[in-house]
């Protein structure tokens, strides 16, 4: 597996990219990390039995709070890029309450340019070619709403202090809790409880 930085431009919004190519099969458990993931599949997509489903060949991976398997036939080149927890609606128009605790088709979601970055990644000849492709849609569509900024606030307390109260976080946010829980579920894909609950495992 390798790991590739975004670009300064990006490093806000986006955590990280990996690729991994592999010829062997494997099973892995994995656990929630609490950030949103972009998923292309060059060759066959990974199977995760707790969905009792494959992976898109271009999947938008959505906040989850429960522990699954990866399971590979032994087919693998994938790239993907992980998103900070509220930003990711950002680049794909999409909240990500929408696909809470699923793994849909990054076709689905009905974002042309997306499928168009989708077609060239799958067409291109390496996996940095395909970061490179995704980087120079992805500096298109920063565009962060006051909101992200508020979120971006609490992200940073929540790991900092997960046991902070929702109540300190939505004062620092300037919102009343309702309007707060509100906002945060749609930027981040779960309730603040919940998220900080994923950030303390």
């Amino acid at each position: 597996m390798k790991i590739i930085l975004p670009r300064e431009e990006l490093r806000p919004y986006v955590r990280y990219y990996w690729m991994m190519e592999s010829e062997e099969p494997f099973c892995v458990l994995t656990f929630p990390i609490g950030c949103p993931q972009i998923i292309f599949h060059r060759k066959s997509p990974l199977y995760i039995p707790e969905l009792k489903s494959f992976q898109k060949t271009f999947t938008i991976s959505g906040q989850v709070n429960f522990p699954a398997h990866i399971r590979s036939d032994g087919n693998l080149d994938m790239i993907v890029a992980v998103f900070y927890p509220h930003t990711v609606g950002m680049f794909i128009g999409t909240p990500p309450s929408a696909f809470y605790n699923q793994e849909i088709s990054g076709y689905d979601i009905a974002n042309r340019q997306l499928n168009d970055i989708a077609a060239r990644i799958f067409d291109s000849l390496s996996g940095g070619e395909s970061v490179d492709i995704l980087e120079r849609w992805l500096l298109t569509r920063i565009n962060p709403t006051l909101n992200i900024r508020r979120i971006d606030c609490s992200i940073g307390e929540l790991m900092r202090t997960p046991s902070v109260s929702v109540n300190v976080l939505s004062d620092n946010a300037c919102l009343s809790r309702k309007q707060y829980e509100r906002v945060f579920r749609d930027q981040v894909g779960m309730n603040p409880k919940e998220y900080a609950r994923v950030v303390r495992f």
